[in-house]
């Protein structure tokens, strides 16, 4: 009991209304699909009007158009518009600010997405309490209950927003968790991870599913116990059949998978039928579109996201170049949500050290968050277990020095990696117009 009230305490403090919004979202998981649509539509309706009135990048694609707000109703009307990408929101970055963003409490995360470019957005602080709201709902798919004991096995993206040690401890405390870094997966480290499990003993394990499968294939490898969760949750990347399955007989519990796009306001997270992924339509509308960008009720498409609660930066039918197969089917569970089967396009590889070390792919997509000024596309491509060749296409302002601290960066994390930058004109894309951020052309180790 303490523990939760700890846990609600500090998000209230950040957010008074966190945790009447959690409450009333529990409720919302019983209700109709067509109730659920009919509220998804009404805020969709007042976020066309905002948009249309305060941000003059809406305000000028509508009157090309020849649309007012009252066309935009529904989720079908929709279509009426077209896809907003991240080169858009870059070229048009000043049009994008509503007009009383002053009055607006706000955020500016950034996110890296399928292809790891860094992408900085503005999100409010009610959008963004209202994501872990839905998020914590989510887990309670799995069985989780605010304050419940957690180990987090990932890198910043699910970690804190500070690099105090003091502060990280303080807060771990709080919200009843420990964090392990899927950054540094050598032997030392893992047995590490295992005597940690093992005595701080978490109801739940979240983290990068690529991560935990490396993770537990080590563990079965070296025949070790570890302590049985209520469930794992996964996140961020693919999570296949057979990873699913070794996860699930090491740990020795149920996997529930999971999809957000924070920037675009979707989530989706799998309930104890494992029947799909259930989308949330409290923050945003997903919409899985075919070729011709025409709305798809079942099959595999692209996924639009439109917001609306994040009045900071509301993007409508925005892309991220994520795939997903939307399925017409309703879930045994008796939510009314619909189902996301899967989703394609999120899948990073883990790179090995000269050290024995094994390193998530996304600590690149970090370091360029950072220090990826004037980078407008890069590829890191394994090519032995000492060469590591980065692809680079610069833009205006690129500094060169920039890459000596990188290099700096990545030295301290593996001293045998030999690292090489390598400037091009384009990153070469894949049929559907895609590529892989992070490559790893060794097969083992």
């Amino acid at each position: 009991m303490l523990n939760k009230q700890l846990f609600i305490l500090a998000h209230e403090i950040r957010h008074s209304g966190f945790y009447s919004d959690h409450q009333r979202l529990v409720k919302c998981q019983w209700r109709p699909y067509k109730e659920l649509k009919e509220e998804q539509e009404k805020q969709l309706s007042h976020m066309i009007t905002f948009c249309y009135e305060n941000v003059p990048y809406y305000h000028d694609l509508f009157k090309s158009l020849k649309l007012q707000p009252k066309d935009l109703n529904s989720i079908e009307d929709l279509e009426k518009l077209p896809i907003l990408t991240k080169d858009i929101i870059k070229q048009h970055w000043e049009e994008f600010k509503p007009v009383n963003l002053s009055e607006i409490k706000y955020y500016n995360p950034a996110t890296g997405g399928t292809t790891g470019t860094p992408f900085t957005y503005r999100l409010s602080q009610h959008d963004r309490f209202l994501s872990g709201a839905l998020l914590y709902r989510g887990w309670g798919y799995g069985g989780y209950k605010l304050g419940d004991r957690m180990v987090f096995i990932a890198g910043s993206s699910l970690g804190f927003d500070t690099k105090s040690r003091l502060a990280t401890f303080i807060q771990e405390k709080i919200r009843n968790l420990k964090k392990i870094s899927s950054f540094d997966m050598g032997e030392d480290e893992m047995r590490e991870y295992v005597r940690t499990i093992n005595a701080f003993k978490p109801k739940f394990i979240r983290g990068y599913a690529s991560s935990i499968h490396f993770f537990a294939k080590w563990i079965e490898e070296n025949d070790l116990g570890i302590h049985s969760p209520i469930a794992v949750f996964t996140t961020s990347d693919n999570l296949f059949p057979y990873m699913r399955t070794k996860i699930s007989e090491v740990f020795g519990c149920e996997v529930y998978d999971g999809y957000g796009l924070n920037d675009g306001g979707i989530s989706a997270y799998e309930c104890s039928e494992h029947a799909g992924l259930h989308i949330d339509t409290e923050r945003s509308v997903m919409e899985v579109v075919d070729k011709e960008n025409h709305q798809m009720d079942c099959g595999r498409g692209q996924i639009l996201a439109t917001s609306l609660q994040n009045y900071a930066m509301p993007f409508i039918r925005y892309t991220s170049g994520d795939d997903g197969n939307i399925i017409d089917d309703v879930c045994g569970c008796g939510r009314g949500y619909r189902l996301l089967k899967e989703i394609v396009g999120r899948t990073t590889d883990v790179l090995f050290t000269p050290e024995g070390k094994n390193i998530h792919g996304w600590f690149f997509l970090y370091i360029f968050w950072d220090y990826g000024k004037g980078i407008k596309e890069y590829q890191v491509i394994q090519k032995t277990l000492k060469k590591i060749v980065v692809k680079i296409v610069p833009e205006d302002g690129f500094d060169e020095k920039q890459l000596d601290l990188i290099r700096e960066i990545v030295k301290k994390r593996s001293p045998g990696w030999d690292i090489e930058f390598k400037y091009i004109d384009k990153i070469e894309r894949t049929g559907a117009g895609k590529y892989k951020f992070i490559i790893n052309e060794v097969l083992h180790v």
